[in-house]
């Protein structure tokens, strides 16, 4: 591993000035940086996973200097979670997903920010572009992350897989303004192990023969898939460790745990043939927002989510994508999370569309309880060329659309606060006025 003391055969380079280094030495004998990558499978390695630092705090300061040495905190309202810390807020105990009354009391200091998705999507689009130059095979994970392999690049890059994904972090810092962190490897469930280890503007590397040896001591919890209600039901068959697993028979975790069993064997050796998918892309679209008081009227929950089907529907076209499958997503005033699917007939991308999907099941949850969330989301994407054919039985679809249409046109144009929508509820069902059944 990178981090790990080097030996004489060691190949190594500055990750500041990117020039070859004897891997014993403690600085670039070229600028003098200690920022030095010693391995000695570094040029035999080609999966890398390179994640974006505190991606959307990192745009803001880099948008807004004055906030440079400030801690930063994404998110809002004090009902609101905390979407991303800046590293100075890290230190002081904020993490994502943190209710923003905690994460205040324990960084009273921070400078709080709505977040802007549209910028960040932005951004993303910035990098992954950045990254396609490299090579063709970019499996995106989400926003701010994603997997690249560089195999046989070598002669168009005229060099390594590791050096050129180096390069790559320099380009991305001095053409967008972010740093990232970088993890290299020969599958990618070490790889992205390896881009959380230096965090930030970090480069580590698991190499072949050490792989088994850096998994052993770590816990369970490391493994994909391995939540909470699996890391105890593995603690109470003595099993904390990779290291357990690793002797454990493959036969018989399969015979305890079933297909989990096997993932588990197969993990714990550094067994991972996935390819790196360029169709990997996210699996679905979505906004949500939480509330500043609890809402319970139909009307009153109606109208975010037609402001968040906009906001789908604005990223499904910018993508060139539509979804088979919309979601709505509630969370109750005691954080209950509920959620509610419909499969439709033919794709969608149309925000007039998924809006009264939603709102069909929204309609059926809206029986006097109170929430604090609501989200909604468009999955299992299909062709877009499929999408949203002529509608033989709602004779009005066509008119929305063609209205739809004409209001993407103008917000292109001038913005998107150019057209504001009214609601319309002609064709949603009521909601229930009975009592819900528990």
């Amino acid at each position: 591993m990178a981090d790990q003391p080097a030996t004489s055969h060691d190949q190594a380079f500055c990750l500041d000035c990117l020039s070859p280094a004897k891997a014993q030495a403690a600085r670039c004998p070229h600028c003098g940086s200690p920022r030095l990558v010693a391995h000695p499978e570094l040029d035999r390695l080609a999966i890398a996973h390179l994640d974006c630092d505190a991606f959307y705090a990192a745009i803001e300061k880099r948008d807004d200097p004055a906030l440079a040495d400030r801690p930063v905190i994404i998110g809002g309202g004090r009902r609101g979670v905390v979407s991303t810390a800046c590293y100075i807020a890290r230190i002081h105990g904020v993490h994502s997903a943190m209710p923003m009354f905690q994460a205040l009391k324990a960084c009273p200091d921070a400078v709080v920010i709505p977040p802007n998705m549209e910028k960040y999507e932005r951004v993303g689009r910035e990098v992954r572009a950045l990254m396609l130059e490299l090579t063709p095979l970019v499996e995106p994970l989400s926003i701010d992350e994603a997997f690249m392999d560089l195999s046989g690049t070598e002669r168009l890059h005229h060099a390594s897989p590791s050096l050129s994904v180096a390069r790559l972090a320099q380009r991305i810092e001095r053409e967008i303004g972010i740093t990232v962190s970088i993890g290299l490897s020969f599958n990618k469930f070490l790889a992205k192990i390896a881009s959380d280890l230096r965090k930030p503007r970090g480069y580590s590397v698991i190499g072949r023969a050490e792989a088994l040896d850096f998994l052993a001591p770590r816990p369970v919890g490391l493994l994909w898939g391995v939540g909470k209600a699996m890391q105890a039901r593995l603690a109470a068959e003595g099993i904390r460790t990779i290291g357990a697993l690793q002797r454990a028979s493959g036969a018989d975790l399969v015979r305890r745990y079933g297909a989990m069993g096997l993932r588990l064997a197969r993990l714990s050796r550094a067994e991972d043939d996935r390819p790196v998918d360029p169709g990997g892309e996210a699996k679905s679209i979505s906004a949500e927002t939480t509330f500043e008081d609890d809402i319970g009227d139909f009307h009153q929950l109606a109208a975010v989510l037609r402001g968040l089907a906009e906001k789908v529907s604005r990223r499904l076209k910018q993508q060139h994508m539509a979804g088979r499958t919309v979601t709505l997503k509630l969370k109750t005033a005691d954080f209950k999370l509920r959620t509610r699917s419909r499969q439709l007939a033919d794709p969608t991308r149309l925000a007039d569309r998924i809006f009264r999907e939603g709102s069909a099941l929204l309609a059926r949850e809206t029986d006097g309880t109170r929430f604090r969330l609501i989200g909604i989301g468009v999955s299992e994407f299909a062709d877009p060329a499929l999408a949203d054919p002529e509608d033989l039985v709602d004779r009005d679809a066509a008119k929305r659309a063609a209205a739809e249409a004409a209001m993407d046109t103008i917000r292109d144009r001038f913005g998107k606060r150019a057209v504001e929508t009214g609601l319309v509820f002609d064709g949603v069902p009521a909601p229930r006025r009975t009592p819900r059944d528990h």
